[in-house]
């Protein structure tokens, strides 16, 4: 008889009689589930379906017309001899080979024999017999021709077996048949028929957790069924599967690094890795190993595709080449577009390709709120990608070659983690490398194997063979960290800290005025830093009109707010509608569908900010395009004003560009001062200046002696604070300022009583 043996990993039971450690069968009983476990028993019940028995519930008892016709062939005799037993089976089930016959009569008749010392009269021993022998017939033919066979019957029981049924189980597992306790509702009624477990083992793995209610034989055949159409969909199954990450050891690169012929034999399958890791171990090695690693898939010879933040959406052309129809529903859809993968090279890599095709669209279908459309578009997606990467992943592809695909950063999106899915069910390694802990990523997997590191390193390029690869060196690194203390939440900033700004104007008094300009901006009322953008507090004003009529002492009020950072604009209009401006006749090309065309701005020949920091140039162009969002000046989106605007914005002076090239966020900011004392009309022009500059991060105050209205003309809302000084005065000549040296700041006293300089 054979010998129930213990299990190594499940999917033991699926190997070959011959291919066992010993030559023995497995009989568990499972209470419980995790993932490993789902997929078992569904791959369990399949096999059960093809090569054994499903039972669910109880074995029906024999019924009169059942005991009848046993009657009728076997007579009632009995005789609890080996012998006898083995001749009646030879009668009753004629199929059975004779070594068959002799292991299953010898399994009874042991059987018997135990139920005979626990007390059992010959009466009940001649029922059971013939119970067991009609359920041999009725419920078990089908397979005990099969027993102890190369490919071992499988029984898979749900329910709580009865005292007689694990009998009759025991006997078929030691005739040579596997067999599959699944008990929803665990051990205890089994253990009152087998206190010690002596006639199967009890399955124990990590993370098992109680079965969920809809758990159980008629859901796996569902998600059976589920398979089978998909494998409609796609035209037949490939005769490989891909066995995912079962081989690792857990060493991440070094897993990736491994040779095919080293991670497994079996011919039924492909050999790959899905992995993510988190954070960095070393900060200082990282990058390094990273090109090591690179160079050594090179010498490989290994196919290897790498991509950073982003899978680039796929262009009109590529999608036009997709051919879709109106489809009216999901399993339409998939039949069609599942035709466009076409790989002639290899008919295995294209049934590959459709089955994982389907199966990720078909598990993404399941998602609340998915419908058709948008499963559609997904679907265009993904055909565009795996037509992009396929010569790089799969040129000229032969079992068993694996190739890689590497993604530095988190995934964006629900397309490019379906995409990534599906990679994963091909023979590609798939290594997603998170070292910025703070990056989200889009992607969950239940087949996806994670490693997490605590450190965390911001990187936006791979280290790859030929480019300029610059890598830190502890010292550095440590200043980074030093950096992260010092200058994250503690109200100490870095040099250049941020790179992104937003203006927020201030209410003030007029008396304020004086005492804020010469502050840096981290200590004025609303400074604020949220997620790297700096809300800069600026002022924006017009003071109208001279203190108490004295002009020597305006003046000299003016010249004290004059510092290195002020532009100073004595006479108006500064900028008028005839002064040259080489931007003015290309600024139509530049604005379409209300956005700022960017990469053509810069990339033309009139650009003229290319020497700026490329977080200034970015920072010009934010504000170019908030300044025509907000519609502040009047004709916006009216008459053409908004070309108007970037004609001015896109060709501003030389001054006033190295004011933005060395502002820094966090310290003090840059000034405009224009003084108008005369009827002469500011400019439009001039009016689209100072609301740039505004939105920029430059204090700007209008300093109007006569009162007059000026720039409130060509705003279409009130946007400064205007503050009512004094005497309105007429026709005075601003004389030239220069900016007081830097680092002088007028005293307390001089502020608070407005003594003259």
């Amino acid at each position: 008889m054979f010998e129930h043996q213990r299990l190594q990993k499940l999917e033991d039971y699926f190997v070959t009689l011959d291919q066992r450690r010993e030559r023995g069968i497995y009989f568990y009983r499972i209470n419980g589930c995790n993932e490993a476990i789902r997929e078992f028993l569904g791959l369990y019940y399949e096999a059960a379906g093809k090569n054994g028995v499903i039972i669910e519930g109880r074995i029906p008892n024999p019924e009169e017309q059942n005991l009848n016709y046993y009657e009728e062939i076997m007579g009632r005799e009995f005789c609890m001899d080996a012998g006898f037993i083995e001749k009646s089976l030879g009668k009753w089930l004629p199929r059975m080979k004779e070594g068959q016959r002799r292991q299953v009569a010898s399994s009874i008749c042991d059987t018997l024999a135990g139920m005979r010392r626990s007390g059992k009269n010959d009466n009940i021993l001649k029922n059971a017999y013939i119970k067991f022998m009609c359920w041999l017939y009725y419920k078990f033919e089908r397979i005990v021709n099969r027993l102890g066979d190369q490919e071992i019957p499988k029984i898979l029981y749900e329910g709580a077996v009865s005292a007689y049924e694990l009998k009759l189980l025991d006997i078929l597992a030691k005739a040579g048949s596997d067999i599959v306790l699944l008990q929803r509702e665990g051990d205890q009624n089994y253990l009152r028929q087998d206190p010690e477990s002596a006639l199967s083992c009890v399955l124990e793995m990590p993370d098992m957790v109680p079965f969920p209610e809809e758990f159980g034989i008629r859901y796996l055949r569902r998600e059976l069924e589920k398979k089978w159409n998909r494998e409609k969909l796609y035209g037949g199954g490939p005769e490989t599967v891909n066995c995912t990450n079962a081989w690792i050891e857990g060493k991440g690169l070094e897993d990736i690094l491994k040779e095919v012929p080293e991670r497994g034999s079996d011919s039924r399958f492909f050999y790959n890795c899905f992995i993510r890791i988190n954070g960095v171990e070393d900060k200082v090695t990282y990058l390094n190993e990273l090109y090591q690693f690179q160079l050594k898939l090179g010498h490989s010879k290994r196919k290897l595709l790498i991509l950073e933040g982003e899978i680039p959406y796929p262009t009109t052309e590529e999608i036009k080449e997709i051919s879709r129809k109106n489809y009216r529903d999901q399993e339409q859809m998939l039949a069609d577009l599942s035709r466009e993968i076409r790989y002639t090279a290899s008919a295995e890599l294209e049934k590959l390709m459709r089955k994982a095709f389907v199966e990720v669209l078909s598990e993404a279908a399941e998602f609340p709120g998915e419908n058709l459309n948008r499963l559609t578009n997904h679907a265009v997606y993904l055909l565009c990608w795996l037509k992009r990467y396929t010569p790089e992943l799969f040129e000229h592809w032969k079992y068993p070659e694996i190739g890689c695909f590497v993604y530095l950063g988190g995934l964006r999106n629900g397309k490019e983690a379906m995409f990534v899915k599906l990679l994963s069910r091909l023979p590609v390694d798939v290594l997603l490398l998170r070292p910025d802990r703070n990056a989200a990523c889009s992607l969950e997997d239940k087949n996806l194997y994670e490693m997490n590191y605590e450190q965390s390193l911001t990187v936006k390029r791979f280290p790859k063979e030929g480019q300029d690869i610059r890598m830190g060196t502890a010292a550095y690194h440590a200043e980074r960290e030093l950096d992260e203390v010092m200058y994250q939440d503690s109200g100490i900033y870095r040099n250049q800290q941020y790179g992104r700004a937003l203006s927020v104007s201030l209410q003030t008094m007029y008396e304020e005025i004086s005492i804020l300009w010469n502050q840096e901006v981290k200590y004025r009322p609303n400074f604020a830093v949220t997620d790297h953008v700096v809300s800069v507090p600026v002022i924006f004003a017009k003071v109208s009109g001279v203190r108490d009529g004295q002009i020597n002492r305006y003046w000299s009020d003016i010249h004290a707010l004059v510092t290195p950072d002020t532009f100073v604009i004595r006479k108006a209009p500064h900028i008028s509608p005839t002064d040259q401006n080489p931007m003015k006749a290309h600024v139509t090309g530049f604005f379409k569908n209300g956005k700022l065309q960017r990469e053509k701005i810069k990339a033309h020949a009139c650009y003229s900010y290319e020497f700026l920091r490329e977080e200034i140039q970015e920072h010009i162009l934010d504000k170019l395009q908030l300044l025509i969002d907000q519609r502040l000046i009047r004709g916006t989106f009216e008459n053409g004003t908004e070309y108007t605007i970037l004609a001015v914005v896109l060709n501003l002076e030389k001054e006033i560009l190295r004011l933005l090239q060395r502002f820094d966020f966090t310290k003090k900011n840059p000034k405009l001062i224009y003084i108008h004392t005369t009827e002469t009309m500011i400019s439009l022009e001039d009016s689209i200046l100072t609301a740039f500059l505004n939105l920029a991060g430059f204090d700007v105050v209008f300093f109007v002696p006569t009162g007059y209205q000026c720039i409130e003309k060509y705003f279409n809302r009130e946007v400064m604070e205007e503050h009512q000084a004094g005497e309105y005065l007429y026709d005075l000549q601003a004389p030239s300022f220069q900016a007081a040296p830097s680092g002088t700041r007028r005293s307390w006293r001089d502020i608070i009583f407005k003594r003259g300089n």
